[in-house]
């Protein structure tokens, strides 16, 4: 929906479970259409559309997109925003650290993106941007302490990404729609923080995706790199960042002193607890969070220690073994909970953070695609979970009331 000028907010559909168009069409139908009418009756509402790759290419065949643009239209909604994170199953399975699969090393990684984005190109409304947020390139773990092959892997996914902003190019020319594609550091992805993130746009994207443009276009050094600019920017998790313990303000004014966009940002929020120093406290918090211990998705746990160091467990359930250690003062943890949540029992939420950055949004207004990503609605605790509808509704509402954004 609208929200002050030129502002868009909506929520992403991968809340909801489904890989065919078929499955996608039906969610939207029983969930947006409502929603619209109780928050958005009289002006126009977005959809921050989530399509697997088997949904993508349903989508293309017969006469679907088309009937999709007209059901769009007459339903006064519109597509700005897409999120191209979960190639495959995301709900009612293990994903675990399978959600970053296939990589940007691959082949389908590529071909899924370039093909989102002609579908977008296709459903955006004239004078709009859009976006598609995409994973951090791979997941750390799967390389850790290799530096030869690390390497490799930003070689290979800065020559696929070079080789969708070649294709972004060519949708510009022909269609007049500009899409960017929006990298997400989230933790243990390959890039995980702002500081890995901006290391990254600048040895590898730039210069090696540039000399790739260079070569496909004609174009020169410059507007090479203009293009990756305008094509390649960052999706500002609030979350993610939230769990690296990095501050809004530092990584909005790093990014735009280094000349690197924002696309878009997705307003979530992770767990917290700062940690007493007595045990049996402690114990009571470990089964607070054990409440959050389900097998679909990894939870990583960041922990800020006394002389402010940092020490990171790849899952919740090897977190809770050392819960009890002395040194650690405060537990944060990757699972995204309702962002109306400051706090749960004993536990508490990043939801701070989003306020800051929405603050810093309405100094600054670094990007106009807000997003709610709360996929989690299903592995929930039984005590948070409401009817869907109902709660996105929630949440979207919470952002309405909480929201200032720049004129």
């Amino acid at each position: 929906m609208n929200i002050g000028k030129d502002y868009h907010l909506s929520y992403c559909t991968n809340i909801h479970p489904g890989e065919t168009w078929a499955a996608v069409f039906e969610t939207l139908q029983k969930y947006i259409l409502p929603i619209k009418a109780n928050l958005s009756p009289d002006k126009p509402f977005g959809i921050g559309l989530r399509l697997s790759d088997l949904a993508s290419k349903e989508l293309e065949q017969e006469n679907h997109l088309p009937q999709f643009k007209n059901w769009l239209q007459e339903h006064d909604l519109y597509v700005f925003t897409m999120n191209g994170f979960p190639f495959g199953g995301f709900h009612q399975q293990v994903v675990k650290d399978e959600v970053h699969q296939p990589d940007w090393t691959t082949t389908a990684r590529p071909a899924y993106t370039i093909r989102l984005a002609r579908i977008l190109a296709y459903l955006l409304p004239d004078g709009l941007e859009g976006s598609i947020s995409t994973s951090p390139l791979s997941y750390k773990l799967w390389f850790k302490d290799d530096a030869e092959k690390t390497d490799q892997v930003f070689e290979q996914a800065t020559r696929h990404l070079a080789m969708v902003v070649e294709n972004l190019i060519k949708i510009k020319e022909q269609t007049g729609k500009l899409i960017h594609i929006d990298i997400e550091p989230e933790p243990d992805g390959l890039l995980e923080t702002s500081k890995e993130f901006m290391h990254y746009y600048e040895e590898w994207l730039l210069p090696k995706a540039g000399l790739y443009l260079e070569n496909q276009l004609g174009l020169d050094q410059q507007g090479a790199q203009s293009a990756i600019r305008e094509h390649i920017q960052l999706c500002y998790d609030v979350c993610h960042f939230a769990l690296a313990y990095e501050e809004p303000t530092d990584v909005i004014q790093a990014l735009s002193q280094k000349g690197i966009k924002i696309g878009k940002v997705q307003i979530s929020a992770a767990l917290k607890a700062d940690l007493p120093t007595n045990i049996e406290a402690r114990e009571e918090l470990a089964q607070e969070f054990a409440a959050f211990n389900e097998p679909t998705y990894l939870h990583q746990v960041i922990v800020r220690n006394t002389n402010n160091t940092f020490t990171q467990y790849n899952d919740l359930p090897v977190a809770l073994e050392h819960i009890k250690n002395p040194e650690a003062v405060e537990w944060r943890s990757h699972f995204h909970v309702p962002v109306f949540l400051d706090r749960y029992h004993k536990l508490q939420s990043t939801q701070v953070e989003i306020v800051k950055v929405f603050k810093l949004l309405a100094e600054q207004a670094f990007t106009n695609h807000l997003e709610v990503e709360t996929y989690t609605w299903g592995v929930l605790p039984e005590e948070i979970k409401q009817d869907l509808g109902a709660s996105i509704q929630r949440e979207l509402e919470w952002v309405l009331q909480n929201i200032k954004v720049a004129d």
